[in-house]
Formats: structure tokens, sequence, C-alpha cells
């Protein structure tokens, strides 16, 4: 069925910027699918499309009055239009009772939809009841079972669990399956009930899961007193001066940077630090930053508050430009790249203390390197730590590339003491609760998730952010990059990267989970050897040659499987996260890009198949797929991954009906917002017909001819960005190209789809080419001699010869305010060269091309009202042909001219057409003219 993309993006990106509460907070995974896009995508799967049940509507006394109404109405206007003198476009769908009946019923189901998206309505069961009740409808009065085979960060089950589905998971990485569970399997075992700690209950009543994730915290609190009792001592206070309060006060971080012996060596191997900045807080009305001291060989660090003479040299630090260069602060000698890593290779670093973050009254108060603190530091040495290698990945593991080589190398002595004190205590904390055992069970897998958590907040691999003074995690990025200096939290502190912190993040989590029956199933599976027997498929399969996340989840998985081997001993088999069956293209795990596309392509087929041959027949299977910008090569289609990812699904046996562009990335501004490439492109797919015929090339391109330019059409009615355009299109194209059994080449051989996508591609720029046959002549000229010039001079006589072609001349563009023509040479007039007082209805030489660019101007510059002004100005027939105009300019600049700047204002008018047409619609004639006679008249 159609879907309302814009509020699924809209909601998508909005809940990229919640976080307590929101599921992802349970623990982190990577690039997890926004929930709202999940939920919507779940809902469109298994709701029909009005078009499938015309008749029923019809035959709803209702409905059938409305349809009614709605026709008589438009019969109305489409015939004030003629009389107007309004154009009907060409390609409009006629006017009739089953049309409208359709209409009708779509923008019913597209409002469920938008309410079902918005972050404040994933617990309400009114809205969530009403989306079950259409989905009941649909699937003969059941809510069908759904499974994930790849389910990674667990949004997809636990969005199905959310709308009543049976929910069904599976993942061969180990932690994403405890996730997982944790999310989707374990909570509903506990629904409504109250928690099972003696301390004084926070509510009187429980719903779902709120009792289970108070009594996470309370037992948390326990493990963490406990903890304190064994390691308490290695976290002493620090004294502040009195200009920072006085008296004593918490530690909130210690801040390491890294140290190898200087290059030079006359100072006798003496240890030089590798500072990334000397900044420790940046904000605008508090600046912190340290200053070196050097005596002889030793080397100390001092705290200074206010501004610094040289801003740039404190930013700088001692290091030099990009990657690992660095200088000497005892010689100046520059400390080259090589050398630091031949140091790190060779095990000779070291640690110096910078600074000391505490706690203080008003907010954070940094102290100078304390000598005891020093010493309490590397006091202990951890009785166990996690003895495994580390992938070596140098693109996602690029830490490596300097010395460590065991995941126990990310980790100093005092976080592994730390860590080890968390995970050894939780035993002793279950046997006092009074409880079932398998709730106990839960309590310690909460706990072990926590711990866990705090591992990504107590390793070399965090920083401290000067910009809002707190540790930051080690995945800020989806990699394990090297960090010189690092912020060592201590897990004690009330303040950021404190392990109650972290608990609390998780049990807010549980605590507004879906939590009611029937609960859903988590397991440790390859998704080759899955059954898919009876099920609904969704899911987010790998991408291509996408991170190894097995690499990355070494790190989580060791802290869990410490904590959790006894409780899930199946689970947490192997030492460390199984890698070989990964289904990734990973040049670097199989030796080759030939054997890791080979693997990648023969074992997503595999899967697909069985998805195909397996999987329900009566809903289309709905598969993610991750589509990078740029992905395009000289051939004009995506690049292997995405060919060789669709090759998988249509030799399996699929027919692609549909392509769903999603939103799925945070955006800092609108702005970058309205011009941000989906990041995921949804696949909406059915098994192939088993009579489907094999046709030739020409009749493959002959039915893209015919269809493509109307599913093309209905995108831009639907406001379609044209940043997205290209994967919408591939949708409707690559629907054509997998209905047939195959297509054949010249020569008889199959085609493949890295060539139907070249070929979708060119039929999609002639789409576009053609539409500017519906332009006048002046804006078919300025839209040629843009795409040769852009805004830069050309001769005059090319520009007379493009004129004449079209009918008109040079003067006339000129005379239409579009170009400016002196000295033989012709420009194309830029936005702010446009006229100040310029309006549509005086205008008495108006063009598509002037209202586009001005409406342009007048969005970038005043805003969404002033540009909705202009836009009702313009009437309906002008803003149509403007909005062609902008998906054919933004094509130009994307793809011809490279102009990504000019690219982003036709792509952010489109994003905003539904708001400025909406808010258009509300301004009366009276606003317009200023007249109110006149706007009587009218």
């Amino acid at each position: 069925m159609a879907i309302p993309l814009e509020a699924i993006n809209a909601a998508s990106a909005h809940e990229k910027h919640i976080h307590s509460g929101h599921p992802s907070t349970l623990h982190l995974w990577w690039a997890r699918r926004p929930l709202a896009a999940c939920r919507a995508i779940l809902f469109c799967q298994l709701v029909d499309d009005p078009s499938e049940y015309v008749d029923e509507l019809l035959a709803d006394e209702k409905t059938l009055k409305a349809a009614k109404a709605e026709l008589e109405a438009r019969k109305k206007k489409r015939e004030q239009d003629k009389v107007d003198g309004k154009t009907i476009p060409a390609d409009e769908k006629p006017l009739s009772l089953e049309n409208i009946a359709i209409e009708l019923e779509r923008t019913r189901l597209f409002k469920i939809i938008e309410e079902l998206v918005r972050w404040e309505n994933s617990t309400n069961e009114e809205v969530l009841e009403r989306a079950r009740a259409e989905i009941r409808r649909c699937c003969g009065d059941e809510l069908p079972p759904v499974y994930d085979p790849f389910s990674g960060g667990g949004s997809i089950p636990l969005e199905a669990q959310r709308l009543g589905l049976p929910a069904y998971g599976s993942d061969l990485n180990p932690v994403a399956v405890m996730i997982g569970k944790a999310m989707i399997e374990i909570p509903p075992k506990f629904a409504n009930q109250p928690p099972m700690h003696p301390g004084t209950k926070e509510n009187l009543s429980y719903r779902g899961a709120e009792g289970l994730a108070e009594d996470i915290r309370y037992y948390s609190k326990l493990l963490r007193d406990k903890a304190w009792e064994k390691i308490g001592h290695l976290y002493p206070k620090i004294t502040l001066s009195q200009r920072d309060g006085g008296g004593e006060a918490t530690v909130l971080a210690w801040l390491w940077a890294r140290t190898v012996a200087s290059p030079n060596p006359a100072v006798g191997g003496a240890h030089i630090p590798l500072v990334s900045t000397y900044w420790l807080c940046r904000k605008p009305k508090k600046k912190v930053w340290i200053v070196p001291n050097v005596e002889g060989t030793r080397i100390t660090f001092d705290v200074n508050y206010g501004e610094p003479r040289d801003p740039n040299a404190v930013a700088a630090g001692t290091k030099v430009g990009r990657g690992a260069n660095f200088t000497c602060l005892l010689t100046g000698d520059a400390v080259p790249a090589d050398y630091v890593k031949k140091e790190g290779m060779a095990g000779r670093m070291g640690w110096q203390l910078l600074g000391i973050v505490a706690e203080g009254k008003g907010g954070r108060r940094y102290v100078s390197p304390d000598p005891q603190h020093i010493k309490t530091a590397f006091s202990e040495i951890p009785d166990w730590r996690p003895e495994y290698p580390l992938s070596q990945h140098p693109q996602y593991m690029s830490v490596t590339n300097y010395g460590p080589k065991n995941v126990s190398d990310l980790f100093m002595d005092r976080q592994t003491i730390a860590l080890n004190a968390f995970s050894n205590c939780i035993p002793e904390v279950i046997e006092q609760i009074d409880a079932s055992e398998e709730y106990k069970e839960a309590i310690a897998t909460y706990l072990a998730l926590g711990v866990s958590r705090l591992a990504n907040r107590q390793s070399t691999s965090t920083f401290w952010d000067n910009g809002s003074e707190k540790v930051q995690q080690v995945f800020a990025m989806q990699a394990l990059p090297m960090r010189w200096d690092t912020a060592e939290g201590n897990p004690f502190s009330n303040s950021s990267g404190n392990f109650i912190g972290q608990i609390d993040y998780l049990a807010k989590a549980i605590g507004t989970l879906p939590s009611q029956q029937p609960g859903g199933k988590e397991v440790h599976k390859d998704a080759q050897t899955v059954d898919f027997n009876n099920f609904v498929i969704s899911t987010d399969p790998p991408y291509y040659d996408n991170v190894p996340y097995a690499d990355l989840s070494d790190f989580f998985y060791v802290w869990l499987r410490r904590a959790l081997k006894d409780h899930y001993p199946d689970l947490f088999q192997t030492v460390l996260v199984p890698k070989a069956e990964e289904l990734v293209a990973d040049h670097q795990r199989h030796k080759g890009r030939d054997p890791a596309d080979g693997f990648f392509l023969d074992g997503m087929t595999n899967v697909m198949r069985h998805m195909a041959e397996q999987g329900r027949k009566d809903v289309p299977a709905a598969i993610y797929y991750a589509f990078r910008q740029g992905e395009v090569d000289e051939g004009g289609t995506s690049s292997k991954g995405w060919a060789t990812f669709l090759q998988s699904v249509i030799t399996a046996g699929y027919q692609v009906d549909a392509t769903w562009p999603v939103r799925t990335e945070l955006v800092g501004n609108l702005k970058k917002n309205r011009n941000a490439l989906a990041t995921s492109v949804v696949l909406s797919c059915r098994k192939r017909s088993e009579s489907a015929e094999v046709v030739t090339r020409s009749e493959f391109m002959r039915a893209l001819k015919r269809e493509l330019p109307t599913a093309m059409k209905e995108m831009q009615r639907a406001n379609i960005a044209p940043v997205d355009i290209p994967q919408a299109s591939i949708g409707p194209g690559i629907g054509i190209f997998s209905r047939y059994e195959s297509v054949l080449e010249s020569d008889d051989s199959q085609m493949t789809v890295k060539s139907a996508l070249q070929i979708i591609n060119q039929q999609l720029d002639e789409f576009l080419s053609e539409q500017e046959g519906e332009f006048d002549a002046d804006t078919r000229f300025a839209l040629h001699w843009f795409a040769q010039n852009g805004y830069e001079s050309g001769a005059f006589g090319d520009a007379d010869n493009l004129a004449r072609a079209r009918g008109i001349s040079v003067e006339s563009v000129k005379h239409a305010g579009v170009a400016e023509s002196a000295a033989g040479k012709v420009r194309i007039l830029k936005r702010e060269e446009l006229l100040d007082d310029w309006d549509p209805n005086t205008d008495p030489h108006l063009t598509v091309w002037e209202c586009c660019q001005y409406l342009i101007r007048a969005l970038e510059n005043e805003g969404e009202h002033a540009a909705a002004t202009l836009l009702k100005k313009m009437g309906a027939d002008k803003a149509e042909a403007v909005k062609d105009l902008a998906y054919s300019l933004y094509d130009i600049c994307s793809n011809k001219r490279k102009d990504a700047k000019e690219a982003t204002s036709y792509n952010a008018l489109i994003a905003v057409w539904t708001e400025l047409t909406r808010q258009a619609a509300t301004i009366s004639d009276y606003e317009i003219t200023g007249d109110r006679q006149t706007a009587m008249n009218i």
C-alpha cells in the first residue's frame, strides 16, 4: 500500500532526540532502526491497500455516502476550473466513485499511521488498539506472528510485540540476542506485577514492567554498595581549593594522556605526553584548560581558568595535524606517527595524569594532578582480565594499530578491577532476592547489562567531552579508534558515567516496554537455518560490506559472558562472538574481495530463498536495506553492495512490489534534514509467480517506458523529496524487472540486476527530461542553459541558438527577468539578483522559472509563511509546474553539475511542499490582496 512517508520520516527523526525511556537506552547496539518506522512498516505490511477491497468500501453505507458527496463537490470544482480557464493535468485520475472511495479510505488509514508513529503514542493503548483492529480486519481476525532473522538491536520484534503480534527474533550475535531477550522475552513474564524488594514501594499500582524496573533500580544500589565495600578505597576524594569551594569532593573523572619515550636520545628516554587538546571546558562562560610545566626532563600540568592567550595552541595540545603526529614538550622535536606506532606496538606506552574533574556545588570543578591519586590508580592489579584476542580489522579496530592486542588492553587496571567487582557481586545480590529462580535470573540479566553498559564508560577508549563536561562513551562511532587522552570515570560518583546512572537509563527503558501477552521469543541462530513457516517476515539484514559488528561486540561480550554464562550456557558457549558466519562481505576476514562478495551473495540468497519459499504468501515481506549517498558508479547504477543485495533477493524468487525510502539518521537541524538521504530503503516483496514469463530486453524496456512515468508522477504527488527519488524509483522499476522469470539480453544471457538498475536510472532521467515539455519556453531555455553553465556566463551565440530552438529569443528571456545579456555574454540571474518587489499577479511575462526561484528565496530568507503566501498568489496550476521544475533542477544540480549547495535548495522546497500548500490553503484572499472588496469579488 501507499504510506505516509513524510509523517514516518518526521517521527523517525524526532525519535533520535528521545533518550529517557527509549528502548535504545537499555544497551548500545549499532544502527538501530527507528521504532516509529518499524511500527509503521509492520502496519503497512499487514493492512491491505484500499484498492484491494473497493467493493467492500462501496457496500458500506457510510463510506458510499461520503464518497458520493465528495464526488459531487469535485465535479463542481472541476466545472468551475473550466470556467476560470484552469487546465486539468493530463495524468490526473478520473473522477469516479471507486477512486474517491479509495482515496477517502486511504486518508483514514494514513491518519491511523500518523498517530501510530508519534513517540508519545508508543504506550497509548487506544491508538495501538485502533491499529490492531485494522490488522485483525485484514488478517482473518488474527494478529499473525512476525519473524526477524537479523534482529540486531531488536527494533522490529519489539514493535511487532507493541502491535500485539507474536514476536520472534534471532541473531547470530549473542550480544544482540541478549538485548532482544531483555526487550521482548523477559518483561512479559512479569507483567503487571509489583516489585519484590523489601524496601518502600514507589507506586500503589504497577502496569507492564514497571515493577520489574523498580526492582532493577533497587538491587542495582545494593550491587553498587557491595562493590564499594570491596574497592571503594581505590576511589579517593579530592581536596578542593578555596576558589572551588574548599573541602573534599567526589571525583567524577581522572583525565589521562598516553605517553611515549621522547625520540630524542638526549633526554634519556624520558616519557612525553600525547595530548590531543589542552581544553578541559570550552563553554562560553567557563573556560578551563591545562598548561604544561617543564623542569629538566619532568613534565607536569596545572589547571587554569579563563581565556588563554593562544586558544589555537590550547586546542591543539601536543598534537600536530591529523593522525598520530605530536610534538615533544621536552625538545620541541617532531614525534611522527610511525614512531608512535612503533612504541605502541612494542608495548612501551605509559600514562600521565593531566587533571582531575570533581563534583562541586553548582558545577564541575577542575583540579591539577595529585600525586597520591596517581599512586592509588596503579596500586592494585586485577585478579582477572579479559585476555582474549582483539580483531585486527584495520578499518574498524584502528586502536590495534598502536599496540592493543587483547580485549584487556582496552581497560586500565582500575577499570578492570571495577568491572570485575560489579560482575562478581551480582550473585551475592541475587541470593538476597525472595522470589522465583526465573525472577532472580531476570534481575541478574539486567544487572549484567548494566555492567556491560558501564564498560562503555570505563575504558581507555572513552574521552572527556569539554563541551558538555562529561565522560563520552567508547562507541561514539561504529569503530574502536585510538584515544590519546582518555577520561577514567568514577563508577561510584553521582555524575557522568557512574554505575547507577547506567542502570537508571536501562530501568527507564524497561518500564516503558510493551509487556503484554503474547510474549516474544529471541533465540541464538544463524539466519540461514531459520524455519520461516507461517511467519510474516520483517527484517533488517546486514549491509553488504558494512561494519563487522561481531568484531566490535567482543567489547561487551566478554563482560556479559563473565556475569551470565551460568544463566545462559548455550548463548555464551564461545569465548568470543562468532565471526566466520557473520553475513557481511568483509574483505579482511575472507582474504579478498571476490571471496567476500561470493560469501555474502551465496549466504544472503540462501536466507532470502528460505524466506520466499517458507514465509506467509498472503502478506508481503518487508526487507530494510541501508543505502549510502553517493553510491552511484559511472554506469548510473548504485554500487556493487546495493546491486548484489537486490540480486540475492530476486534470485531467491522474490518480486519487489515497492520501495519506501525511510530516513533513519539523526540530523542536526531542519535544513540538513531536508536534504538528508534516506538511510534505509524498505523493500516490499512477494514470492514471484510460478507462471512468470521470460522476456527480452526490449520488452522489459517497453514495460518501463509504459509504467514508470505513472509511478514517478505518483511519487511527486506524494512530495517524496528529490534526494529520495532515485531510491524510491527502484521500487516500480525493479518491480517490473523482478516480476519476470528472467530478462534476456540480445545474446540470450540473463540480464543482471546491475544492468537493470542502469536502465531504470536512464528511464528516470528521460522522465525528468520529458517533464520540461510542460514548461513555458523561457523556462525550458533557462533549464538547459543552467544545466550547461550554472550561474556563469556563456556566449551569446550559443544562447541564441538554444532560444531559437525553443521558438523564442534571448531578448524574451531577458524581458522575463530570468537572465541578463550584455557584451556578447548571457547569464542566468542568481536569486539574490531578482527583484525585491516581485508579484506573480502583476508580472506581465510570468515564467515557471521565476516562480520557482522567488519561492525558494522567500523560503530561505523569510520562512514558510512568506513562501506559502507567494505560493497562494501563484495559483494551483503554476504551483504544480514549480514543483516539477524543482525535481528537474535537483537532478541537474546533484547528478550533472555536482552542485550540492544548489541542490539542497530544490530538495528543501519539496521537503516542505505539503506544509506550504497547507498554509497556503489557510491564507485568505484578503491577506493576498489587502483589499476586502476585491477579495469578496474573488
